[in-house]
């Protein structure tokens, strides 16, 4: 093929990522832009102008279905040998041909999930988790390996790095070396050790390290931002002290560092190789200009290592609709909203399969799932199975059925009492656990106890209480109604499996403080990489992109959660905000305490008092009261504004309470708080020390809503 050919239809960048034939070049991509057309034709360039034959080259990536893709466009492209694989498929590959002389004997047997593993460890050294304990311990066990760590060094480097353990460190650190005997003694293999293992053999057997180099010369490697240290190691083995090597990817769209990437190694090219070749691709073919100017401004706030790196797009198709903003009074007259919204699409002849509703949890999909239903619109999930489908729910729905007819004609205790005691048993404790699966099932479970909730709520309000009965039949008919036609549908996702896709209109759902960034992001680091989940939110969108959130999470609630952060700039003055401003003056007007004047922002009234007018409060007794509150939710797990936020905490030094009946007048202190930690406040005003005063030990449960959105 003549290798001028190649380069037709490429844009400037693309072409200058495509003449350059020998590395270190990085190819920094921002969404849309076209990077995997860049790098193909940089491939099939290559080999047209004769640098390189086609089976010298390796093309790694991350999933299957990416290489698949690189496969196709390398064949239409005339280089159809090319090796485009994933790391674990190239090191198996060559681990296989390598066996017989490096260890001989049979070659191990590779283990697709570690969980019956990693149980037979666990039970040997006399740890007993359940199921979904399980998948966090060997969730917790892959992020050691990829990041290099050893059992020896686990419960050290873990306590150093400040990072949350499914259980304690100690025991993490025994099923930890109980696991890696376990597989040596069976001749097991898993993918972290696939690696490593492919990795020592080149760099300790020199012969085996030539013939490696020899047969691959010519290496590029996709979505660099989301490489770990382990898939590092086997790269640097490959190469040697090579570096004809071209890495593509985009800092801003880093959102597995919970697993154990790094974008350090894309945003560290540079320093590594000063004289390597770098290209921007910012011109974005995916997304309207108004797409393009939400995700610029999204990532133009980003903070961190990342936030230098960060390229700011260019549209290159025509205007589209503008970004829709939407504030809904409650979770259910959200995922109703978007529904019908849906609808009124497909009936303008927008496809089912172009259209999708992008999630923070998992636990967020039911609502959207039974709306969708209600509406009659065709719908999918990805990345997770239909929430009546979930392992937890099955067995929440088998024991609630069972809880029927044993409580039929004599309910003393109120619906949402009995469901939330019977699923206790099965995880739905008051503070969500420690680990990422166990706290996925307990999102799960506690849809399902909302459920209930929001049940007994609109009966309370018909005027007759919900029974046992009546809830399972909602479930039943839930369950029967959510199946989709077997055709293709909307698509209902979690942001992290979004990723990589693409559709004519995406709605960005839950957008809360709490939701978006997560409430278990604390540190800077961790709400940055919620930022840029958000960012690759917005940039799966090609021309509609719907914003929305909610104030309560049921029908009825207290209205004070608060949009996204990350909306800020972005979204309009809501007329909902005025209308509600108006009502609540309708109702008695919040005056400051020191001028009179009639307050209206958010924090005036949580004060009491205007921000600029002189305030008065006991110094000391605010230190107590931070004190207290940093103990209160180191014990706790949470984040601190979990307890009281500094607002509320200013406005109780302020106000001084010396009754339950003052202290509940505070703006932030709702009844479950007054409840769980008026008496240790009210002591802490009366003069007592921090160090002597214990809030109630248990975790927020239910008031997360209310504390996290204050």
């Amino acid at each position: 093929m003549d290798p001028d050919r190649v380069l037709e239809g490429l844009d400037p960048e693309q072409t200058q990522a495509a003449r350059a034939l020998r590395g270190p070049v990085c190819i920094l991509a921002g969404a849309g832009t076209g990077k995997t057309r860049a790098i193909t034709h940089r491939i099939a360039h290559a080999v047209a102008s004769g640098v390189v034959s086609e089976q010298q080259i390796l093309a790694v990536t991350f999933t299957a279905r990416a290489a698949g893709e690189m496969r196709g466009r390398l064949r239409g492209l005339g280089a159809p040998r090319v090796q485009a694989r994933t790391f674990h498929s190239a090191a198996l590959r060559q681990l296989s041909f390598f066996w017989p002389q490096v260890v001989g004997g049979p070659q191990p047997t590779l283990i697709e999930s570690k969980i019956q593993a990693v149980s037979r460890a666990a039970n040997s050294v006399g740890v007993q988790p359940d199921r979904t304990g399980l998948r966090d311990l060997a969730s917790e066990i892959e992020w050691a390996k990829v990041t290099q760590v050893r059992p020896t060094d686990y419960e050290r480097t873990t306590t150093k790095q400040g990072r949350q353990t499914p259980l304690p460190a100690a025991e993490v650190a025994r099923v930890f070396e109980a696991y890696e005997e376990l597989r040596r003694e069976h001749n097991l293999l898993d993918f972290e050790s696939m690696l490593e293992l492919t990795a020592g053999m080149i760099t300790e057997y020199p012969a085996i390290a030539q013939r490696v180099r020899d047969q691959y010369r010519y290496f590029v490697v996709d979505e660099f931002q989301d490489v770990n240290p382990l898939q590092k190691l086997l790269l640097d083995a490959w190469l040697g002290d090579r570096d004809d090597l071209c890495v593509v990817g985009d800092p801003s769209q880093t959102i597995y560092s919970f697993a154990g990437a790094t974008p350090g190694y894309l945003t560290g090219f540079g320093a590594r190789y000063p004289h390597a070749t770098v290209v921007e691709l910012v011109r974005d073919y995916r997304s309207t200009p108004q797409v393009v100017r939400v995700a610029n401004h999204v990532i133009a706030q980003a903070r961190g290592t990342t936030s230098a790196k960060h390229l700011t797009l260019r549209a290159q198709r025509p205007d589209g609709p503008d970004p829709m903003y939407k504030e809904y009074d409650d979770e259910p007259a959200e995922a109703t909203g978007v529904a019908r919204q849906i609808a009124v699409m497909l009936e303008g002849g927008t496809p089912a399969g172009e259209i999708a509703v992008l999630v923070r949890t998992n636990s967020q999909s039911a609502a959207y799932e039974q709306a969708l239903s209600d509406e009659g619109v065709p719908f999918t999930v990805r990345g997770t199975a239909r929430f009546f489908e979930r392992p937890e729910i099955k067995k929440a729905v088998h024991t609630l059925r069972g809880a029927r007819h044993e409580v039929a004609g004599e309910e003393s205790e109120p619906l949402v009492a009995t469901v939330r005691q019977l699923l206790g048993p099965l995880g739905l404790t008051e503070a969500a656990p420690e680990g990422r699966q166990a706290r996925e099932r307990w999102e799960s479970l506690s849809a399902l106890a909302q459920l209930a909730e929001d049940m007994a709520a609109t009966a309370g309000a018909r005027g007759r209480p919900a029974t046992m009965a009546d809830f399972v039949d909602e479930l039943d008919t839930r369950m029967a109604t959510e199946h989709a036609p077997g055709f293709e549908g909307v698509t209902i996702a979690s942001l992290h499996s979004a990723k990589g896709l693409e559709w004519d209109a995406v709605f960005l759902v839950g957008l809360t403080e709490g939701m978006m960034p997560i409430i278990y992001a604390e540190t800077d680091e961790q709400v940055e990489e919620e930022r840029r989940l958000f960012y690759v939110g917005v940039t799966r969108a090609r021309e509609s992109l719907s914003m929305s959130w909610s104030l309560s999470r049921s029908p009825g609630g207290r209205r004070t959660r608060k949009p996204s952060r990350f909306l800020d700039g972005l979204r309009p003055a809501s007329p909902s905000t005025s209308s509600r401003r108006a009502d609540r003056r309708k109702g008695g007007v919040s005056r400051c305490r020191v001028c009179g004047t009639s307050l209206s922002d958010a924090a005036e009234r949580k004060l009491g008092r205007c921000l600029d007018c002189p305030s008065s409060y006991d110094e000391a007794l605010l230190e107590r009261l931070r004190d207290w509150r940093r103990t209160s939710a180191q014990d706790q797990k949470v984040p601190a504004y979990v307890i009281f936020t500094d607002a509320t905490l200013q406005a109780i030094a302020e106000q001084e309470p010396s009754s339950v009946a003052q202290l509940s007048a505070v703006s932030g202190v709702g009844a479950v708080k007054l409840d769980r930690y008026g008496e240790a406040v009210l002591a802490l005003v009366a003069g007592a020390e921090a160090a002597d005063v214990v809030a109630d030990g248990a975790g927020p449960g239910a008031d997360v809503e209310e504390s996290t959105h204050e």
